[in-house]
């Protein structure tokens, strides 16, 4: 169950805790989760759902929506509708967080729809690196911006995710979102993941190994 989680799902649960931290709560309005059927994403979807947060979930690929929507995910949402919006500061609040896992245009998007001290964590980079942006969602709207990282991440603060993780926060759905594959076989998961092909969790069966 840990390897399920991993640190995909060690790094979702820290961005709900941000979220949770600093105000976001599930009558405050719904939670936007980008790349959505990748590991963190997949994590994030499962965890929010099951503390009754409304998800709306980004993604790419038109036919996964249904297996999103059986995680959790209330609304499905194109990325395209998150691409490029260009010199716009700000646009129609649609939000209240955010959990993102793929940064440039789509991160700047997100921000400029996130509500009134709204919270968005940022974790990931699969799409740039970049963020085009100004500060009109943060001296207007009081958008906050938190980075979220694991590598590094104190010990102190490792145990109170892994404990909640364990106890009030232990996911019922982790074998929706996880397959089991022998070492074997990781070469060919890796080129399904750089083309945009896998989705969920990956655990590694090491037993066959002499």
């Amino acid at each position: 169950e840990c390897m399920q989680i991993g640190t995909a799902g060690f790094t979702a649960a820290q961005c709900i805790m941000h979220l949770e931290h600093n105000g976001v709560l599930p009558d405050g309005g719904p939670v936007l989760v980008t790349g959505a059927t990748g590991g963190v994403a997949t994590v994030a979807i499962l965890l929010l759902h099951q503390l009754g947060y409304e998800v709306i979930a980004a993604t790419g690929k038109a036919g996964e929506h249904a297996y999103l929507h059986a995680l959790g995910a209330t609304t499905i949402l194109d990325r395209q509708e998150l691409a490029n919006s260009g010199e716009k500061h700000l646009l129609p609040v649609r939000w209240a967080g955010v959990v993102d896992t793929v940064g440039g245009y789509i991160l700047a998007t997100a921000i400029k729809r996130t509500g009134f001290n709204g919270v968005v964590t940022c974790c990931g980079n699969a799409a740039s690196g970049d963020l085009p942006l100004t500060v009109y969602p943060f001296i207007l709207r009081g958008v906050h911006l938190i980075g979220v990282y694991s590598a590094n991440c104190p010990m102190a603060k490792r145990l109170v995710i892994w404990d909640k993780l364990a106890k009030e926060w232990r996911l019922d759905g982790l074998d929706r979102v996880t397959r089991t594959v022998p070492l074997a076989q990781v070469d060919n998961e890796v080129v399904a993941m750089l083309g945009g092909r896998s989705k969920g969790r990956l655990v590694v069966d090491l037993e066959d190994i002499e």
